[in-house]
């Protein structure tokens, strides 16, 4: 068998959240005036009030809603997929497999959190939407999810983004969303997902019908995305593997990465792997300080690591993960030894972003071949090595509205 599916009733019925797991507790977020930790009431013009209650919760579950289950079965549970032509041509002892995200509707993992973001907005009378994107990938789920309830979005994309893909910005118009580049102010700066969160988030700050919607790095973010993890952990009993050696997936902010690697934090054996761009080597490169989350210092200070909150990394195609800082939970997992580092220039990752697609066939994303570059290397390791080794990755999301880049790589002139 090459795939694994869960019937619709198989999907998770409660997020697994990792906060009181650890053995260590998560520094508090600071606010960004008083640097004092902050309240519920500090984060309530920005968020509705059960994402502030996740954000915090001590609870080993989180219940999920079941307008929410409903509105995730257009497309979940994701395949499981055994990438037995990648090994063939690696010809490693390695076992490869990897979570389909590719599969939803905005084509990646983001519309795991988008449609509960929506959901708990929409109930609390929010009638819009702000926020930022990198890529397109983020900003395209936030702008599904609204359509499903009925919710306005503004969409802030990062202008290096904004002018390399512009279908992504026709997809949220076709679900009904608003797109400018940002900065606003700046029309010849680059932009950055720093830039962008600012904007984002002054504009929800002046209108009393909006509420802020953030993609990743928060707390509740990445509680939403492990339905990836424990989907996976359910298929690989199906194919017969007690359980993976290795999980692995690009991080940006660290949504994906804690997706699917967090429901794996307590089985120790298991090493947790976070691969970054070179470019912006927040994990192997940054410091583990309190940081803020934008440029213009209008959000909570966060312990994580940090290249600083006013650097702007440089414009490569892998939008996604062109971000200053890293979720607390991933810095927090990095810093305490629990999770691993790497980083790879923009060219090794297109050279096996090409390679997967002419052994499995699918065209992944920018993002996605971060994961896939560390993958071929641990396969070769094993091959070396001469032992057997279960891999897993998350396939965040595909690039068919990538291909500029892919162009670029094909043409010869994709910078490292």
């Amino acid at each position: 068998m090459n795939r694994w599916y869960l019937d619709e009733k198989s999907l998770p019925d409660a997020w697994f959240n990792v906060l009181p797991r650890l053995s260590v507790p998560l520094d508090p977020p600071l606010h960004p005036a008083t640097r004092q930790p902050v309240t519920p009431e500090d984060l309530a013009p920005l968020f509705p009030t059960a994402l502030i209650e996740q954000e915090m919760s001590q609870e080993p579950w989180v219940d999920i809603p079941g307008q929410v289950v409903d509105a995730l079965r257009l497309w979940r549970p994701t395949p499981l997929v055994r990438a037995r032509r990648l090994e063939e041509a690696l010809h490693t002892p390695a076992r490869i497999y990897y979570k389909d995200e590719s599969v939803s509707p905005a084509g990646s993992h983001k519309p795991n959190t988008a449609v509960p973001q929506a959901y708990y907005n929409k109930i609390e009378g929010v009638r819009r939407l702000s926020t930022e994107t990198g890529a397109g990938q983020w900003g395209s789920a936030l702008c599904f999810a609204g359509a499903l309830f009925d919710l306005e979005v503004k969409v802030y994309m990062v202008r290096a983004s904004f002018q390399q893909k512009p279908y992504r910005r026709v997809l949220m118009e076709t679900w009904g969303g608003s797109v400018e580049p940002s900065p606003v102010d700046q029309p010849d700066h680059p932009g950055s997902l720093g830039t962008a969160i600012s904007d984002a988030v002054r504009d929800a700050a002046s209108r009393s019908d909006t509420h802020y919607s953030l993609g990743s790095v928060l707390n509740h973010v990445l509680l939403h995305q492990t339905v990836i993890g424990l989907e996976a952990k359910e298929q690989l009993k199906l194919a017969g593997e007690d359980g993976p050696d290795v999980v692995l997936a690009a991080c940006g902010g660290g949504s994906n990465l804690g997706g699917i690697a967090l429901p794996f934090v307590p089985d120790e054996d298991v090493r947790l792997v976070a691969v970054e761009p070179t470019s912006c080597p927040t994990l192997t490169r940054g410091k583990f300080e309190y940081d803020y989350g934008d440029v213009a210092g209008l959000t909570p200070l966060l312990s994580m690591y940090t290249l600083g909150h006013d650097f702007v990394p440089p414009s490569i195609h892998a939008g996604g993960l062109r971000y200053h800082g890293d979720a607390p939970i991933i810095s927090h997992l990095v810093k305490q030894g629990r999770m691993e580092a790497i980083a790879y220039p923009q060219g090794k990752v297109f050279e096996a972003a090409v390679q997967f697609a002419r052994t499995q066939g699918t065209v992944c994303a920018p993002e996605t071949g971060h994961a896939i570059r560390a993958v071929i290397d641990e396969a070769l390791a094993a091959k070396e090595e001469g032992v057997e080794k279960v891999i897993l990755f998350d396939y965040s999301g595909h690039g068919l509205l990538d291909l500029a880049a892919y162009d670029d790589y094909l043409s010869g002139r994709l910078p490292d």
